[in-house]
């Protein structure tokens, strides 16, 4: 796992979450969420378009390991990692945009460049 970040969760909760949340943003390019765990998702984020880059069976094993669905790796190594092939990296953005009204966490939009 990338960084120290333990987001208030277990271990097996914390990584249960950023498998969801990376493929959730791999299907859709676009996610709100807090600034501690934008910054967490586009590591991972960009750690699979790197795998999607590669275009081998070993890479595309390593993926599915990690993606909850079978149809947003495809997507990856299909389109997504095709947009970034002559990029070397700094695949997503992480832009903040203001507290939360409920709890006043800091809160970011994470997207891909």
């Amino acid at each position: 796992m990338p960084g120290t970040r333990k987001l208030g969760k277990t271990s097996d909760q914390r990584r249960a979450m950023l498998r969801q949340q990376v493929t959730d943003f791999l299907d859709t390019g676009r996610m709100e969420t807090t600034y501690t765990r934008a910054k967490e998702i586009s590591a991972m984020a960009e750690k699979m378009i790197s795998l999607g880059k590669k275009k081998n069976l070993a890479a595309y094993r390593q993926a599915l390991a990690f993606i909850t669905r079978e149809d947003v790796a495809k997507k990856l190594f299909d389109e997504v990692a095709k947009t970034y092939e002559s990029r070397e990296g700094g695949y997503t953005r992480v832009t903040r945009i203001g507290p939360r009204r409920g709890d006043a966490a800091e809160m970011a939009v994470l997207e891909l460049v």
